[in-house]
């Protein structure tokens, strides 16, 4: 069984607590990023396209709000502040500027892997998705998102961590035309080179991965000049 993990980026500038939240990540399936700085965050956030950030609000460049309010310019990925400050009007800043949760150190080991669970299930959809079904089908291709599972019939696709991202992108919005320019931000930030190079290149992969024929594709559609779209999903049909 092939399970993609969930990248956590963890801003965390006191290195005994990075690692000590790391390898709590680690034992229970998280594939962990550490960033010691403000500006490192913002970065490694463009980057890797974690799937949840945990953040520290005492960085040593910069204030964590100021990190917060920075990545919400562009990312929907849940922030879940980690911080020795208790008092309620942080906590309101904080949560203000676009964090979607506040645990308080210090924090038991479930405490935190329950607040993980529980932003990756309400995670918000880019581009003003709606809604997500768990489940993309369409002819013989099949999506399970929660389990971040890709099948053409009974055989299981393995993806990469950035071909998985565009393609459930393109699968939770589907029957919508997605923008280059919208597809390139939403996965590799604000930042990123704009000339779809790198798009292209994972797109004809994932063709090549789940489309028995790449130059006639029947799932992933391009629209010339435009973007993409996907073929809509027979689940909400």
């Amino acid at each position: 069984m092939t399970e993609i993990k969930f990248n956590v980026l963890i801003a965390e500038d006191e290195e005994n607590i990075g690692n000590f939240i790391s390898t709590i990540l680690k034992t229970n399936g998280y594939k962990p990023i550490i960033a010691t700085t403000g500006n490192q965050a913002i970065q490694c956030a463009e980057s890797y396209c974690p799937d949840v950030i945990l953040l520290d609000l005492g960085l040593p460049d910069m204030d964590g709000i100021d990190v917060i309010s920075e990545i919400r310019k562009w990312a929907v990925t849940p922030i879940i502040v980690i911080s020795a400050r208790n008092r309620e009007s942080e906590k309101v800043k904080a949560l203000d500027a676009g964090a979607d949760d506040y645990i308080t150190k210090p924090f038991g080991n479930q405490e935190l892997l329950a607040r993980i669970r529980t932003a990756l299930r309400h995670r918000r959809q880019p581009m003003g998705a709606e809604t997500k079904t768990p489940m993309y089908h369409a002819g013989q291709l099949k999506i399970d998102f929660d389990k971040r599972r890709v099948f053409l019939g009974e055989e299981e696709i393995r993806l990469t961590q950035i071909e998985y991202k565009l393609v459930s992108l393109l699968a939770e919005n589907a029957g919508k035309v997605i923008t280059y320019e919208s597809i390139i931000k939403d996965i590799w930030g604000p930042h990123a080179d704009t000339n779809n190079r790198i798009l292209r290149v994972n797109m004809a992969n994932i063709r090549r991965k789940i489309e028995k024929n790449p130059a006639v594709p029947k799932y992933v559609f391009t629209e010339v000049g435009v973007g993409y779209r996907m073929l809509e999903n027979e689940l909400n049909s």
